[in-house]
């Protein structure tokens, strides 16, 4: 085999189209072997032997796609002094673009002995671990443009790529679970017609199945165990792990775009799937572990933010040159639009504090690339001081942990959250104003991925994690949840109709709040989780989206899911209406602040937003105080909007009456005098079926409006 010098950039493994050429940065090795894999098991080793400032690298002529290959790593095993280079364990490049294979766990993984800790392991882990990829970088994209929705325009729909298709009717059986499953058109059909904008994907970069979860017969299902930032997950794909997934996520991509759908990825820079002191060698620790991760004082041990067992070490050079490649790589090669950084907080942490000024994100506001995507932050880690809502750049985006919190309060009866409601409804100027961003800075959201699902969240007062082995002990135990009078499945009509409205009511505040929404996949259809509220690791119908069937029934069949209340298809058309009724007016999408007075130069008198009291009186202090306080009606003016539209002009838009009785007695509401003549009924939580245009009751100012309890009615008036 012929070996030339290559190539010290780029990292991985780069084919030209007649070799490739395989880079690795290691401090801490002696030397290093690149490892050839072949089908029947042997490999062929070559000695990695030119290095430039600490990245070994060589050029095999040759060398096609579809190749398996990973490294040997020769250096000092020290775990008392933070080395743990081990040349028996096959390791994954860190910038592989694809990965093949699983690992079958066992000691042969781990660079110690099970019975022995401080003993080094020298059992070969090749026939035991994943193997990295060579993999051709063309790709015919066709006219492929990203959509670049703006912010005001963009309804995010967090979607699992696997629950997501696995069980939908229209799917063939050999394409649900896959990349190929998100781009078909039953899949792509029903996100355009719900108004979905951006679909953003739980984790695809590789990730492993914890050896813990594998004993226990349960599997890592979220994903959020990253070993791989470049190679999208190989189990995913339908067709193939030697590259083939590859194409098929690019191919979903590019389906997605020409829908006019973004598509961003919920990312795991801030740690990795190889854990603690304990955990197995896969990659990085076998490279250089003190330059990849946190160490303690006593550095055999990892400093751990993210409850996983190690952090990404980000005053590291070579890892944040290891991000911000995979970032430019997922957007300029892969073309994702955009990024959810999980547990981002610890992406700012240099030393022990978080710093909203670290290198990390002095990084992103400077590249050319990374800087001119969706960024969105999960701005909160398990460290202290990592609750960090609020505190993120200007370039960022946060999902709004705050607003989550304060809608569930507010539905479920809690006392005194009027005043933090009002913000949170309005944009959470108190997060956001002070450093120059706008109400688009706030991803608001009242379910996500963890937690309980919109229909568990008005069904379970209680976790019920029992699934997970865990002895219930898993998962967040303060949900503010309320199940309206049942735990769990039930035949009472009463509290069936009360959770159906307060699902809807979560609905609509989440569509007619400031700042930009996100569905949780399935919540338009009710979907259950039987009140497991941490279903990490449940890999099954419990976690997969419940589609109705052709006919409109409940599920694949016809049937809903054992202990299920069946397919909501009447909550699909009212989150559908919502949606589309948020996306024709700019008034209920507005890219500034209200300022609470009227607006210069828009010839109208009014306040751009008012409150109200249910009786029609202006809200005074006192109001706002009140302990019992638990409805309001808020005014929308759509004839002072304050910010321009793309070419300067003035934007004008009807104006809207949002009536809130999050109490548990109905409320007669007075439509407020001087704020418009007549209006009509467009929203009403309290009826099951959505409003045709046109159709609702027509009211006039000074009328009463009788809303049953913990209901919400929107009225519009043409402007």
């Amino acid at each position: 085999m012929q070996v030339w010098p290559g190539e010290a950039y780029p990292l991985g493994a780069t084919y030209d189209g007649a070799g490739t050429n395989f880079a690795v940065f290691t401090e801490a090795a002696d030397r290093v072997e690149l490892c050839l894999l072949h089908d029947d098991g042997s490999e062929t080793a070559v000695e990695l032997r030119e290095s430039d400032a600490f990245v070994r690298h060589a050029y095999l002529p040759g060398v096609m796609p579809g190749q398996r290959y990973g490294f040997r790593v020769h250096g000092p095993y020290d775990p008392g002094r933070g080395l743990r280079c081990n040349s028996a364990k096959l390791l994954l490049d860190p910038y592989a673009k694809a990965v093949s294979g699983s690992i079958r766990w066992g000691e042969e993984v781990y660079g110690y002995h099970f019975d022995d800790p401080e003993r080094r392991n020298d059992l070969d882990s090749a026939p035991h671990t994943m193997a990295s990829v060579v993999v051709n970088p063309y790709f015919d994209w066709g006219d492929d443009r990203p959509p670049r929705t703006e912010y005001h325009h963009t309804v995010l729909y967090e979607a699992h790529v696997k629950g997501l298709t696995m069980r939908h009717p229209g799917l063939p059986e050999e394409l649900r679970g896959t990349y190929a499953g998100l781009a078909h058109p039953a899949v792509i059909e029903h996100l355009r017609e719900l108004g979905v904008t951006a679909l953003e994907l739980m984790p695809v970069h590789q990730f492993v199945n914890d050896h813990r979860l594998v004993d226990m017969g349960l599997n890592n299902y979220w994903g959020y165990n990253t070993i791989g930032f470049f190679a999208p997950h190989n189990a995913y794909a339908s067709w193939g792990d030697r590259g083939q997934q590859v194409l098929e996520f690019k191919s979903a991509v590019r389906a997605l775009h020409e829908a006019g759908i973004e598509v961003i990825l919920d990312v795991v820079y801030n740690h990795t799937a190889e854990g603690n002191h304990l955990g197995p060698t896969l990659s990085f620790k076998g490279i250089d572990n003190p330059s990849y991760y946190r160490l303690t004082d006593d550095p055999q041990y990892y400093m751990d933010t993210t409850g996983t067992g190690n952090s990404l070490l980000m005053r590291s050079p070579h890892v944040l040159q290891m991000i911000m490649d995979s970032l430019r790589y997922w957007v300029t090669e892969m073309h994702v639009d955009g990024f959810r950084f999980d547990l981002a907080a610890t992406l700012a942490r240099q030393f022990h504090e978080v710093d909203r000024l670290s290198s990390f994100f002095d990084l992103v506001q400077q590249d050319p690339v990374v800087s001119q995507v969706k960024l969105i932050a999960e701005p909160w880690d398990v460290g202290e001081g990592g609750y960090q809502v609020g505190n993120f750049p200007p370039l960022w985006t946060e999902w709004n942990g705050k607003y989550r919190d304060t809608v569930r309060d507010l539905w479920r009866g809690e006392q005194r959250t009027l005043a933090e409601f009002a913000s949170r409804l309005t944009g959470s100027s108190d997060l956001y104003q002070d450093d120059g961003r706008r109400p688009l800075a706030s991803i608001n959201f009242v379910t996500c991925h963890d937690g309980f699902t919109l229909h568990d969240l008005v069904s379970y007062n209680d976790k019920h994690n029992e699934a997970n082995g865990e002895d219930n002990r898993d998962g967040e135990s303060h949900n503010r949840s309320w199940n309206c009078g049942a735990e769990g499945d039930t035949d009472d009509e009463s509290v069936l109709e009360l959770r159906q409205r307060q699902m809807r009511n979560f609905i609509a505040t989440l569509m007619l709040s400031q700042g930009v929404p996100m569905i949780s996949h399935g919540d338009e259809f009710a979907r259950t989780q039987q009140g497991n509220n941490n279903a990490y690791c449940q890999d099954n119908e419990l976690s997969w989206v419940q589609w109705p069937d052709e006919e409109g029934g409940a599920g694949e069949g016809g049937e809903a899911a054992e202990g299920a209340e069946g397919v909501d298809t009447g909550l699909r058309d009212f989150t559908r209406a919502l949606v589309w009724l948020r996306r024709e007016h700019p008034v209920l999408r507005r890219r500034r602040f209200f300022h609470g007075r009227p607006v210069e130069g828009t010839h109208d008198d009014l306040s751009d937003i008012a409150w109200f009291t249910p009786d029609g009186r202006e809200m005074t202090q006192q109001d706002w105080d009140s302990a019992q306080a638990s409805a309001l009606t808020v005014f929308l003016n759509g004839n002072a909007i304050s910010e321009p539209g793309t070419r300067g002009e003035r934007v004008t838009d009807d104006s809207f009456l949002l009536m809130f009785n999050a109490s548990a007695e109905p409320i007669d509401f007075v439509v407020p005098v001087d704020h418009g003549r007549q209006w009509q009924v467009v929203v009403d939580t309290a009826k099951p079926e959505t409003m045709q245009e046109g159709s609702g009751k027509k009211v006039e100012a000074g009328d009463r409006l009788t809303l049953v309890d913990r209901s919400m009615t929107v009225l519009q008036r043409p402007a």
